[in-house]
Formats: structure tokens, sequence, C-alpha cells
């Protein structure tokens, strides 16, 4: 199966930003798709062209005629897309409290036009990274959760006393159950969330964590 090439989307009302910021991805090769306004970019993620999988952030504009950046993302929050699409803002005006305001709100960053080239290209890198590191994170939770519910009401609890380093006999006295007990349950346990030990465990459900920036 071919891997999922990463996608940068750009939103903004200014054809010359449009126009330039394609020629500089493209330089870089580095695909990027472009909307000239906020309804033209819902509709997008109304289509099938749209894969909430794929590794790609999302470059917009906060000024806009129509709905503005600030209200897109609004949508994306209310759509639960955010932060899986990390979104950063591009803006002609310097607003320090909005900037830190939108950051609270989980924007990736915040980037003052004129911008830098490379300096956005690095940082469009990096929120590729992230939601790469997001879409693999998401799996594995999606993983983790379906072996999980293959656990029983007392192998689950069994599990998170593994997990919370309990020895054997702790668990058994805690339970209310013999040793023996808490051995079939710990191997079920270890067969059924396909690991051979409490350390492994550990390390899956660890790693299915998202990431944060």
């Amino acid at each position: 199966m071919t891997a999922t090439l990463p996608k940068i989307y750009l939103v903004d009302d200014e054809e010359v930003i449009r126009d330039a910021l394609g020629w500089l991805f493209k330089s870089c090769e580095l695909p990027l798709q472009v909307f000239a306004c906020a309804q033209e970019f819902l509709d997008f993620l109304d289509t099938t062209q749209w894969d909430p999988q794929q590794p790609a952030c999302l470059l917009l504009d906060v000024r806009m005629s129509g709905m503005t950046g600030l209200e897109l993302f609004e949508v994306l929050h209310q759509r639960q897309i955010v932060p899986a699409l990390p979104v950063i803002f591009l803006t002609g005006h310097g607003d320090v409290p909005m900037a830190v305001d939108l950051l609270k709100k989980g924007a990736f960053d915040f980037v003052e036009k004129p911008f830098n080239n490379n300096a956005l290209v690095d940082r469009a890198r990096q929120a590729l990274e992230f939601s790469a590191a997001h879409a693999h994170a998401s799996a594995g939770q999606a993983r983790v959760q379906i072996l999980r519910g293959s656990l029983s009401p007392r192998e689950a609890e069994v599990m998170d006393l593994i997990l919370a380093g309990k020895l054997n006999k702790v668990i058994a006295d805690t339970l209310g159950i013999s040793m023996r007990t808490v051995e079939v349950h710990r191997a079920r346990i270890f067969e059924k969330m396909q690991v051979k030990s409490a350390v492994e465990l550990a390390q899956l459900l660890n790693r299915t964590q998202p990431p944060v920036e």
C-alpha cells in the first residue's frame, strides 16, 4: 500500500499571496492546494478528496471577506479537525493578544506578513511532522481500543493494577482472588493485548498518546 503524501492547504483571499506561496512551496517540492475563501475550504472538507488520515497542515489568513480565518478556525474546532490538522495563521496585522489567544486554543503557530520564506517553509514542515505523528497515534489508539475491548471487566481491573506496578500478591489481595487466578488473568491480558510483558504493555499504551506541540 502506498504511503499517503503530506499536503499543505492555504486559505487566503489575496491572489498575490496565493500565487507567491504557490511558487514558494512548489520550489520546495511541497504540495500546496489553495482556496480563495473559508467556505471553499469547508466545501472541500465535505468531499471525498479530504482524507482526515493524510498528514496535512493549514495556512490560514486571519482577515478575509466573508467568513474570517478566526471563524473558520472555530468551525474546525467544532468538527474536531484541529489539532490533527495543524493551523498556522498568517496575518498582516500584528496582534500579540490575538496570537496568544489562538495558540492557547490550539493553533500551531502565528506568522506575520511579510514572512520569511525559509522560516515559513520550515514551520510548515514541522506542522506536517506533527500531523503525521498525530495520525499515527490516532491509528494506534483505535487499535488499542479494539484490543482493550476484548478484555473482560475483571481482566480490565487486573490490567489497571498491573500498569500501576502492583505485584500479583497485591493484586490478589486487592481484588479478593487467588494468586493463581491473577496469573491466569495476567496471561490472558498479555495474549489479548499482544504483548509479552508488563513493560511492553505500558509502552503500547504510552505510544498511542497524541503528540503535544
